[in-house]
């Protein structure tokens, strides 16, 4: 594998497991701050940053050793609201700066494994960011979001507050496969 697609995975690999962690954590606050199901979406999230963390971590399979790795990643623990912004932002950079870039240089690269890592997660984190910004808005309005259900492909990561896909709009894999929230 080429050594830019390298650095870019593993750059990818990093973020999406600090989001899995600051998640969980955003999570927490939530629900502290009395926001139960936006506390449940950030754990959906969570584990779905992690399943895209896995996929980039096969995606480096053959490769072996230690390697310094950048990343963007948001810090601090405010309010519910705020963490929600953080999250939209973050969500928001992945989709429309850091994977185009990424899978751009991947495909020029002709780096299979890396395409299809990356185009799930780019196309995951623009509904993540939906899904954050109607957390927001009924926050901000002092309420929890109302959704009775939440589900994640653990193939790709989509998370669905419908459960009305048969299968994944983006990997296609089957409903039944999708976790329950």
């Amino acid at each position: 594998m080429n050594a830019m697609t390298q650095d870019n995975l593993r750059s990818a690999f990093g973020g999406e497991s600090m989001a899995h962690m600051r998640y969980r954590i955003w999570g927490e606050k939530a629900e502290k701050e009395g926001f139960p199901t936006v506390a449940r979406l950030f754990k959906c999230t969570a584990d779905a940053e992690e399943v895209h963390a896995t996929l980039h971590f096969e995606a480096l399979r053959d490769i072996n050793g230690d390697f310094p790795v950048t990343s963007m990643a948001g810090f601090g623990l405010t309010n519910t609201s705020e963490n929600l912004q953080g999250a939209i932002d973050g969500e928001t950079f992945e989709f429309t700066q850091m994977y185009p870039a990424y899978i751009a240089v991947a495909e020029m690269q002709g780096e299979k494994s890396a395409v299809r890592a990356m185009k799930y997660a780019i196309e995951a984190e623009k509904v993540h960011a939906e899904l954050f910004t109607k957390a927001k808005e009924a926050v901000d309005g002092g309420k929890d979001l109302e959704v009775k259900t939440m589900l994640l492909c653990p193939i790709c990561g989509y998370i669905s507050l419908t459960g009305e896909e048969d299968n994944c709009p983006l990997c296609n894999a089957k409903k039944e496969l999708f976790i329950s929230y």
